[in-house]
């Protein structure tokens, strides 16, 4: 009966103890470990790519604080589902035999629409469940920021090498069927390279050759065996490995170091290897606006149209789209001074704290403000020359502070150009 189960589900962990990876959430003084150890569970949701562990660790906490566990799909569920799973929480909160607050584990959680993720939004907030989401995507893009406000977010990473490497062992040491046969493990650089950071992917592939391995002939481990078995080239893309970020970091480098030759192959490297395209469009975005910036802000308009179209076409057409906007990025100026401003911002916001807003640029809809001197001195800018008026707009203990620096290109210089001159007349 246990080998019709695969691998990877055998293979699932029930404690913390053989918990593989995420040292950073589950280990000593790690967020995570700490809230098992005291049972007290906070709602939170969980990113990182498939096979890190999101669904087992769910499960391992449920253990743990032994809460009842209620999951749902979002792929399969609707807003009636989730309604009725909250009914069930409310009536077991309220039993006497409770233990610990009812977790709902909603996997794929991105995938529920503005309406469904509404309708957690109550039950979160007055503690009738602990509600652990698992999503693949951003939770930045995909997660209404109600419902971001009331769960942390924890990001989950590829498993490492080292990590991989336990897995197998582990597999190897502790699963009765792999433990009958006779395993011999010569080469594992292809097989961590299959998998990808992805343990569910390892398992499977370690499950494929036991299977394809006939009984009583040794089960033999090494790079040619996996390449054979999984007939992949080892060196194709991996959308939710390591290759991953690898790729769409040289992708970014290469537009920002200006070579478009470099960025649309790196492009193509995610083009063939089936990276969600609006993954792409999104990068590109951000490009636009961190590495060319003022320096050409018509970019930022191209990779936003760019976004907009490829939902429009579509795939495949989409990646000429793509491929415009990369050359279009590569070969643009280049400027990160509106990067760099709002950083040097946030890093004064941080240091001074909310400093008070000068009086004069206060609006003053009632008497009372009025009468405290709320917008008493304000030049309106359009009243003067060059539709500037020599005044204090940064709280009285930053005048003087500067933020953005033009950079070198001849766009900034004429603005700061302009600036300089209007500020002496």
């Amino acid at each position: 009966m246990a080998g019709n189960i695969p691998l990877a589900e055998r293979m699932r962990p029930q404690t913390l103890d053989n918990y593989i990876g995420q040292a950073h959430l589950v280990g000593q003084g790690g967020v995570i470990r700490n809230m098992i150890d005291t049972g007290r569970i906070n709602s939170f949701i969980l990113w990182g790519p498939p096979g890190v562990g999101k669904t087992t660790l769910a499960r391992i906490i449920a253990n743990a604080t032994e809460a009842d566990f209620y999951t749902l799909s979002a792929v399969t569920s609707g807003v009636k589902d989730v309604r009725e799973v909250i009914d069930r929480c409310e009536k077991a909160s309220r039993s006497m035999f409770a233990k610990a607050r009812p977790i709902l584990f909603i996997d794929e959680i991105h995938r529920f629409n503005k309406s469904q993720q509404d309708s957690l939004l109550g039950a979160v907030e007055k503690g009738v469940l602990t509600l652990i989401g698992a999503t693949t995507e951003n939770p930045s893009f995909e997660v209404i920021r109600p419902l971001l406000s009331r769960a942390q977010v924890y990001t989950l990473k590829p498993l490492d090498a080292t990590d991989l490497k336990r897995l197998l062992d582990n597999a190897l040491a502790t699963d009765p069927i792999l433990m009958a046969r006779k395993v011999r493990v010569d080469e594992t650089a292809a097989l961590f390279r299959f998998a990808g950071g992805d343990a569910r992917k390892l398992l499977n592939i370690i499950d494929l050759i036991e299977q394809s391995t006939p009984d009583g002939e040794e089960m033999v481990i090494n790079d040619n065996i996996v390449i054979d078995r999984l007939q992949e080239n080892p060196a194709a893309y991996d959308r939710n490995g390591e290759m991953h970020y690898d790729i769409i970091s040289a992708f970014i480098k290469s537009v920002r170091g200006s070579d478009p030759d470099a960025a649309v192959y790196w492009l193509a490297r995610m083009v063939a290897g089936g990276e969600d395209p609006a993954f792409i469009a999104r990068r590109l975005v951000i490009l636009a606006a961190e590495d060319i910036g003022l320096a050409n802000p018509n970019a930022l308009l191209l990779a936003n149209a760019t976004f907009d179209a490829l939902q429009k076409i579509g795939w495949p057409e989409g990646r000429i789209i793509l491929s415009e906007c990369t050359i279009y990025l590569a070969t643009s100026p280049k400027s990160n001074t509106a990067y760099a401003a709002i950083g040097s911002a946030l890093e004064e916001v941080s240091a001074s704290g909310n400093l008070p807003v000068p009086l004069h640029l206060r609006n003053a809809p009632t008497k009372l403000m009025k009468e405290l001197g709320y917008h008493e001195g304000y030049k309106y800018a359009h009243d003067y020359a060059n539709n500037f008026a020599d005044q204090q707009y940064l709280p009285t203990e930053l005048t003087g502070k500067r933020f953005w620096q033009a950079g070198a290109n001849p766009s900034e210089a004429k603005m700061q150009q302009r600036m300089d001159e209007i500020r002496k007349k």
